[in-house]
C-alpha cells in the first residue's frame, strides 16, 4: 500500500509557509495545468481510451477540453472574484469598515471517480488552487491508465501544488484518517456515507457530489424526432456512464410508440446500425459492472438492443419498458440501458419525480409554458433544463451540484473558488473617537435613551413583518 501520510504533509507544508495564497501562485497553478492539458493531451486521450474506449473527440468534448475551458474560465475572472466585499455598519459601530473576503481552506482531498476520471478530478483541482489550497488527489483505481497518466505528470507540471495518491480502498481509507481542510468526493452513495463518516472525525466540511436517477419528461407537445436524439446522446454518451445522463423517460402514453421508434431512429444516426463497429461508442469500465448492467437488462423488458460481449465489454444502446417492480427501476443505472415509462399525465409524472430521491438532474421536453411551470414549482432536483440533457455542465456560471441523496455543495466558475474557500469577516474600528462609551457599563438614563433609539427601529421593523 502507499504510503499517505508523506503527500499529505507535504501538502501541509506547501500551504503553512504561505506559498499557496499569492494570487499570482494560483493563476500559474491554473496555466499549468492548462498547458499540461495542451502538452500531453495525446497520452490523457489514450489512456481514457483504453479504460472506457472513449473517441478523441468525446475525450476533448467532456474531459481535456472541458477541463482547459474551465481552468481558462477561473483564470479570467479570478482577481475580480477575490476582491473584498464592503458591507455597511450599523451606526452604533461607527466609525468603522466592514468587509467580507475570500481565504484559502488549507489543503484539500479530491477523491475522484471512474466513469470521468481526468475531468472529475481536475475539474475540482483547479478550484482548489484558484482559491489557494494545496490539494491531495485520488483518482480512481478503476480507471487504472488515466490514474497513472495523472500520477506521472501532475508532478511534473504542479510541482508539489497538487500531490497523486494512487492505489485503492486500503489507500483511501488511510487518507480519510488524515486531517484535511476539505474534502471533495465524487461517487455513489454508499461510499459518500464513509466519507462523510471519517471527515466527523475530524468536523471537516465535506462536499458530496453523487447521482441517482435522473428522469426525462416528454409529452406530445414537443418535436418527438429532435427530443429523441437529444436523449439518445445523453444517455449513451460514454456508454451511458454518466451521472447526468437521463435515467429514464417518463412519456406520455399517447407518444411512447412514437417516441421510441424515434429513439431506435437516433441511436442509428448517432452510432450506426451496429454500435459495436462505432468508433463513437464506449466500453463499459469492468467486468463486474458489465455483470451488474446485464443482470438489470434481463430482468427487465428489451424493446430495442441488449446485445453485448463481455469479452469486450461492450453492451449496445438498449431501450426498455419495464414493469413496476423491476430492478432497474430501484437504482441508478449507470450504462447504456434507457427504461421508457408511460404516464397518463403531468401528475402523475410528477408524482413519480417526488417520489423518489431527488435527482441530480431533470429533463423536461414539452413547449407548454405551464408543463415547464409545473415542474419548476412542485419538483427540487440539482438542475433543471428544458429541451437539453447534461448540457449545465458546460455553463461555468452555473453551479453544479446537488440535493439530498443527490449530493451536497456545488461548484464549477466562481462557486468552486468559494467551495474550497472561507468567506472571512473584517471589522476595523478606530480606537479613538471610542462611540461604544455610549454602550459601556454603567448603564445610565441616557445610556437607556440612546439603545431605545437605536433598537426601537429595529422592533418596529420586526412588528411590521
Amino acid at each position: 500500500m502507499q504510503t499517505v501520510a508523506s503527500p499529505v504533509a507535504r501538502a501541509r507544508a506547501l500551504f503553512d509557509a504561505g506559498t499557496t495564497r499569492p494570487v499570482t501562485w494560483r493563476l500559474e497553478q491554473l496555466r499549468n495545468l492548462r498547458r499540461m492539458l495542451a502538452e500531453r493531451h495525446g497520452e490523457f486521450a489514450a489512456a481514457l481510451a483504453t479504460d472506457l474506449g472513449k473517441h478523441n473527440t468525446e475525450a476533448q468534448l467532456t474531459e481535456i477540453g472541458f477541463v482547459a475551458a474551465e481552468t481558462a474560465h477561473l483564470e479570467r475572472h479570478l482577481e475580480g472574484w477575490l476582491r473584498p466585499r464592503r458591507v455597511p455598519v450599523p451606526l452604533p459601530v461607527q466609525p468603522a469598515r466592514a468587509w467580507t473576503e475570500l481565504t484559502p481552506l488549507g489543503v484539500v482531498l479530491v477523491i475522484g471517480p471512474w466513469n470521468y476520471p481526468l475531468q472529475l478530478l481536475l475539474a475540482p483541482l483547479a478550484g482548489a488552487l484558484a482559491a489557494g489550497n494545496a490539494a491531495v488527489l485520488k483518482p480512481s483505481e478503476h480507471a487504472p491508465a488515466t490514474s497513472a497518466a495523472l500520477a506521472r505528470w501532475i508532478p511534473e507540471y504542479l510541482a508539489g501544488a497538487a500531490e497523486v495518491v494512487e492505489g485503492g480502498i486500503p489507500e483511501t481509507a488511510a487518507l480519510l484518517a488524515e486531517r484535511f481542510d476539505h474534502i471533495f468526493f465524487t461517487g455513489g452513495e454508499t461510499a459518500a456515507k464513509v466519507v462523510m463518516r471519517a471527515a466527523a472525525e475530524h468536523l471537516t466540511p465535506v462536499t458530496l457530489e453523487l447521482g441517482g436517477k435522473s428522469p426525462a419528461y416528454v409529452d406530445a407537445s414537443t418535436d418527438l424526432a429532435a427530443a429523441a436524439k437529444r436523449i439518445a446522446w445523453g444517455r449513451f454518451m460514454n456508454a451511458g456512464q454518466t451521472c447526468v445522463a437521463p435515467d429514464y423517460v417518463l412519456v406520455r402514453e399517447e407518444v411512447q410508440a412514437p417516441l421510441q421508434a424515434q429513439l431506435v431512429k437516433a441511436i442509428t444516426a448517432l452510432f450506426g446500425t451496429d454500435p459495436a463497429t462505432s468508433p463513437s461508442y464506449g466500453r463499459i469500465v469492468n467486468d463486474r459492472h458489465f455483470a451488474r448492467l446485464s443482470a438489470l437488462a434481463d430482468a427487465s423488458t428489451v424493446v430495442h438492443g441488449g446485445q453485448r460481449d463481455a469479452g469486450g465489454r461492450y453492451f449496445a444502446p438498449t431501450l426498455l419498458r419495464p414493469a413496476p417492480g423491476d430492478a432497474v427501476m430501484a437504482e441508478e443505472i449507470f450504462g447504456p440501458l434507457l427504461p421508457l415509462v408511460a404516464v397518463p399525465g403531468l401528475d402523475e409524472a410528477i408524482g413519480q419525480v417526488n417520489g423518489r430521491p431527488k435527482p441530480l438532474a431533470l429533463y423536461v421536453f414539452s413547449k407548454d409554458p405551464a408543463t415547464r411551470r409545473a415542474f419548476a414549482e412542485r419538483t427540487s432536483s440539482g438542475a433543471l433544463c428544458f429541451d437539453v440533457p447534461a448540457a449545465h455542465l458546460s455553463v461555468p456560471g452555473l453551479p453544479f451540484g446537488g440535493v439530498g441523496g443527490s449530493g451536497m455543495g456545488a461548484y464549477h466558475g466562481e462557486h468552486s473558488v468559494r467551495t474550497f474557500s472561507h468567506e472571512r469577516s473584517t471589522l476595523d474600528k478606530p480606537l479613538w473617537p471610542d462611540t461604544l462609551e455610549l454602550i459601556y457599563p454603567p448603564y445610565t438614563r441616557t445610556k437607556q435613551r440612546v439603545i431605545d433609539a437605536v433598537v426601537a427601529p429595529v422592533r418596529q421593523g420586526n412588528r411590521k413583518r
